[in-house]
């Protein structure tokens, strides 16, 4: 675990001394100052975990040392001490942003104690925001990148679906996005503050995946020494992924299909039912009506479960989101390895366009980690990328015309044209209409953009 960093302020030197050594023995990375302006001029916001700050001192008093700390960095827990803790000094150090205040004259104990409680509760927040923020945004459809027409379809079928409280069949290539779009379906359901739990049906052996969804009593066979709750079990009130549906087991089939009827089931071994309120979303990337046909898969089981049906089309019928996919998927790459790829050259964007992806999204996210991986300059060149597209989707790179019907029939320029401006009207829009904004989230400066601006003659109106 990294060390806290605990930012020190007292203009008497050896009290600061001693505080300082105190924390560093106990583990913290410690900066400390008896110069309170010099103390703030040197402070960067997100340096450090942790401020201590005097009261009384000359230049700057400590009230304003905790104000201007605040300005920068307004999540940043402060401890105020003081040796004149009068009612009215605390009050005006709390009305501030003030996390706690200490006493002089103090125990070494007190102090630790203030400051561990201090990083604790600024740790609890942190990971409470982090939850709300996931719980609320990270499916939401504005996470789902693209602009095609076809995505776009998807997502208004989504937003309708959500709130139906049914079961929903995804069909789709593998590597289309299926699981995205059940979580999305999940986090804009009336079921989102519940379980979202998912299952590879086709990842497991019949008598693992029987024990997996429904459970099993404690000596229902050999090694089963506790009783243990199924993924149905789990999942009450939430929503249950089963992903690769079509290759369920015969009679785990019929087990599903007495839920999906019953809302009940049993445990394995156990006589009683047990009865839960669980959402099924499940996907397939398999024709679930042939395997009717064939008897692979139970009709009455395809229709219990397709109430509510959900396309994702492949990667190469919404040709318009490859761009802006790469470029996520770039922008990614660059915050987890801290990179700076700026983007794709002309010529790699073009061998991008002209491929068929048969692995969707999936595929593009392997090529554009890999090709990053590789590359020197500071953008992704063609003679990198086209190492991977070779060996993934054996694609030609030369430039060639996308396989594919309108508007992918026009020559490049005229692709690239429209490419280029629904681009900036969606860059703009979520950047509300703010260049400068707009200029950084796409790697570009900002004459880059209002050049391209006028050049597509785009008006406010536009985004």
């Amino acid at each position: 675990m990294d060390k806290k960093r605990i930012l020190l302020v007292d203009d008497e030197e050896g009290m600061c001394r001693m505080m300082e050594a105190i924390l560093l023995d106990s583990g913290y990375d410690v900066a400390s100052y008896t110069r309170s302006r010099e103390a703030v001029e040197a402070f960067q916001a997100g340096l450090f975990d942790l401020a201590v700050t005097d009261i009384k001192m000359p230049e700057m008093d400590g009230l304003e040392v905790l104000r201007r700390l605040k300005e920068k960095d307004p999540g940043l827990p402060v401890i105020v001490i003081s040796a004149f803790a009068t009612l009215e000094t605390s009050i005006q150090a709390l009305r501030r942003g003030a996390h706690d205040m200490v006493t002089k004259p103090f125990e070494p104990d007190e102090l630790l104690y203030r400051v561990k409680n201090a990083l604790h509760h600024n740790q609890l927040l942190t990971e409470n925001l982090q939850l709300r923020e996931e719980l609320a945004g990270r499916f939401d459809f504005k996470k789902i990148i693209g602009n095609s027409d076809a995505l776009m379809k998807v997502l208004e079928t989504v937003k309708k679906i959500a709130i139906r409280d049914t079961s929903v069949l995804i069909t789709g290539e593998s590597g289309t996005g299926k699981e995205l779009i059940a979580q999305a379906i999940h986090y804009n359901s009336p079921r989102k503050k519940e379980k979202y739990l998912a299952i590879n049906c086709g990842a497991l052996p019949e008598s693992v995946l029987e024990g997996e969804l429904f459970g099993y009593k404690k000596g229902a066979f050999t090694g089963a020494n506790e009783s243990r709750k199924g993924l149905l079990e789990e999942a009450d009130g939430g929503t249950l992924f089963l992903d690769e549906v079509g290759n369920l087991p015969l009679n785990v089939q019929k087990l599903l299909l007495r839920f999906l009827q019953e809302q009940e089931f049993r445990r394995i071994g156990d006589n009683t039912s047990i009865k839960v309120n669980v959402r099924i979303v499940s996907a397939t990337n398999a024709d679930l009506q042939e395997g009717c046909r064939t008897g692979e898969f139970r009709e009455d089981l395809y229709y219990r479960l397709n109430v509510l049906n959900i396309h994702l089309p492949p990667l190469r019928e919404r040709r318009q989101d490859i761009a802006l996919l790469a470029a996520h998927f770039i922008k990614q790459q660059n915050e987890k390895f801290d990179t700076r790829i700026k983007g794709l050259t002309p010529e790699a964007t073009r061998a991008l366009m002209s491929c068929d992806w048969p692995g969707n999204v999936r595929q593009l996210r392997n090529v554009i980690e890999a090709s990053m991986a590789m590359e020197e300059s500071d953008h992704l060149t063609l003679p990198v990328l086209g190492q991977f597209i070779d060996a993934e989707t054996g694609a030609e790179t030369q430039t060639s015309a996308p396989v594919s019907a309108n508007p992918w029939d026009d020559d490049y320029a005229t692709s690239l044209a429209r490419f280029e401006t629904e681009y900036l009207k969606q860059l703009l829009q979520n950047a509300k209409g703010n260049i400068e904004a707009a200029a950084k989230a796409a790697g570009m400066n900002m004459a880059t953009i209002y050049r391209k601006i006028k050049k597509y003659d785009l008006s406010k109106e536009d985004y």
